[in-house]
């Protein structure tokens, strides 16, 4: 795996499908890249992970406005081995590990809640201990069988390349109508 540095990510929206057919679509962090796909880190109860466990289909994109490029990609995602969750959450800050412990993410909440408040109340919790990782937060890593890169051009004549996996190892390449 690329070193995955906790404190740099860049945004890639994951769409998902739910076991009623419902997509949906939303932002994660894009931490890596394993020898076999892209790596992000979410809670197992949330939204997405349930979606997952219904449906392991899913796409991410990235989209670079400067330059007018973006990547698409479709697979299936999995978990990443326990051990692989544990060394990304022993590297990050205390305060984002704290945070995690204290998030039910997506849950409704009172709007007065004050989580900042919660967060220290971890930290002083463990203050000189390490702050274990809830077994319910982890990584996933989208495995692609398709990768499609788009370049925008005048009056739309973008370029579109489309990778395929069709082997294990092989991919069959192919330029795109705009």
């Amino acid at each position: 795996m690329s070193p995955l540095d906790p404190e740099s990510a860049a945004p890639m929206a994951l769409a998902t499908c739910s076991k009623k057919n419902q997509a949906d679509v939303r932002f994660v962090l894009f931490k890596g890249l394993d020898n076999d796909g892209f790596v992000f880190f979410t809670d197992y109860t949330s939204k997405k992970a349930r979606d997952l466990a219904d449906n392991p289909s899913a796409a991410v994109a990235f989209y670079w406005h400067g330059p007018r490029r973006q990547v698409r990609i479709r697979g299936v995602v999995e978990k990443l081995r326990p051990e692989k969750s544990e060394a990304y959450f022993a590297g990050r800050p205390r305060k984002s590990q704290a945070a995690t412990l204290i998030s039910r993410q997506s849950t409704p909440i009172d709007f007065d809640k004050d989580l900042g408040s919660e967060c220290n109340k971890i930290l002083s919790k463990f203050a000189g201990k390490t702050i274990p990782r809830p077994k319910t937060w982890g990584g996933y890593l989208l495995v692609p069988h398709e990768i499609e890169f788009w370049q925008a051009d005048k009056y739309r004549l973008n370029k579109r390349y489309l990778y395929k996996k069709i082997k294990s190892e092989k991919w069959q390449i192919s330029s795109l109508s705009p």
